[in-house]
């Protein structure tokens, strides 16, 4: 009886640590992804927002968010694309950050395919970060941006 408790406890002791695991390397960072997300789209004013900013937490939901990860993408770049344009910053390409994050969403699709996940599963990690770090500069751009505006608009008194 004493044996099947142990190794009960030692079943849920092993789960328990897989889950802190999991949480550690993957869920962390893609909550702090997903408010990089939610704050580049804050960053934009609302006319040009593509989405409303909370709505990326809707790619915590398993398999939808994988396929909504594509129209977060466009909702994203598109969102920032107007946003550059009324400011009259630089556009460096015709949808920014799209191409990479296109390509981030089909190999995380593709991630899901046996055998094949052994390849794409790293270009997809890859592919995430780089795309995370664009959408990022992006976010900096607007709060640099923002902040010269106040400075410029504050009055000057003597």
């Amino acid at each position: 009886m004493i044996d099947l408790l142990t190794e009960a406890s030692a079943g849920i002791f092993i789960v328990l640590i897989t889950l802190g695991f999991f949480l550690a390397i993957f869920l962390i960072p893609f909550v702090f992804y997903l408010l990089t997300l939610q704050n580049t789209l804050k960053a934009i004013s609302p006319e040009n927002r593509k989405m409303e900013p909370t709505n990326v937490w809707l790619l915590l939901i398993p398999f939808f968010g994988t396929v909504y990860h594509f129209i977060v993408v466009g909702a994203i770049s598109d969102s920032i694309k107007l946003e550059l344009e009324k400011q009259k910053l630089h556009l460096p390409t015709g949808r920014p950050a799209y191409e990479i994050g296109i390509a981030m969403c089909v190999l995380n699709v593709l991630a899901y395919i046996p055998v094949l996940n052994y390849i794409t599963g790293v270009a997809s990690l890859v592919t995430w970060i780089v795309y995370w770090v664009k959408i990022n500069e992006f976010k900096s751009q607007f709060a640099q941006k923002m902040m010269l505006d106040m400075l410029q608009a504050k009055p000057q008194s003597l």
